[in-house]
């Protein structure tokens, strides 16, 4: 159960306002709040039905105004060679496509000295540790215009939780979280690149650490990348599985 959490957070986290996930007996499509954000997992069907998923997808998301997903594909997706069948279709990798699962179950290490690491309490912080994310990973142009647009909403919302890390006054890492019963899910830790080296990402990781401990689900359930994976592997990480991370951006292709 943990693999399949780790490896598709977003089919068993809170679905937030505005957000929407659909289930299927051979898929599950995310929709977040902004129209940019869509995401298919869990995918259970034929190498056959890859045309007909593909076509059911597409009109979903068309209906709501959407021209693009991911598709997230774990290591005990079937078909086997779905990553594959999806290439030959014109999906492509995403940005950063490969992913490990990732499951912590004994405390971390703290964060280094001088470093406060707590939940955000007012909307400036809320804005501020958005921002850390956004330069973190890369968001810009219209994306970043409508994630900025969209920060009064998730404030109000509160669906998920963020935690930040200060150093000298400064918030210098960031990242939400959502709890399930099996702990707490981890999205989006992200240290401002000014910043890095210096112990942010670490405080991070154990004020969450410690905030599921508090909720008494002592477990953190992630995904790691090609920046992240290291540094979670030192914190005690375990890996249990692995994702493929692809890009479906079907209206260029029609």
């Amino acid at each position: 159960m943990l693999r399949e959490i780790a490896e598709y957070p977003n089919s068993f986290g809170p679905v937030g306002a505005g957000g929407e996930r659909i289930e299927t007996p051979r898929y599950t499509l995310c929709m977040g709040r902004g129209s940019s954000w869509n995401t298919v997992q869990r995918q259970r069907f034929g190498a056959a039905e890859v045309d007909e998923v593909m076509a059911e997808v597409h009109a979903l998301l068309r209906e709501r105004g959407r021209t693009s997903t991911q598709w997230e594909v774990g290591s005990a997706a079937e078909p086997a060679d779905l990553v594959d069948l999806l290439f030959e279709r014109g999906v492509v990798p995403d940005k950063d496509p490969y992913a490990v699962a990732l499951v912590l179950q004994h405390e971390p290490p703290p964060g280094p000295p001088g470093t406060v690491a707590r939940p955000v309490e007012t909307f400036e912080e809320f804005a501020a540790a958005n921002e850390v994310q956004f330069a973190a990973f890369g968001a810009e142009g219209d994306e970043l215009a409508e994630s900025r647009s969209l920060l009064q909403d998730l404030w109000a919302d509160r669906t998920t939780l963020m935690h930040a890390v200060w150093m000298d006054g400064e918030i210098v890492s960031a990242g939400t979280a959502a709890p399930v019963s099996e702990g707490l899910l981890l999205y989006g830790g992200a240290t401002a690149p000014h910043a890095r080296g210096r112990g942010g990402y670490r405080a991070l990781l154990r004020a969450r650490w410690d905030e599921a401990v508090a909720r008494g689900t002592p477990a953190l359930i992630t995904q790691g990348g090609a920046m992240s994976r290291p540094i979670l592997e030192r914190a005690g990480f375990e890996p249990v599985g692995h994702i493929h991370i692809l890009l479906d951006e079907f209206a260029e292709r029609e």
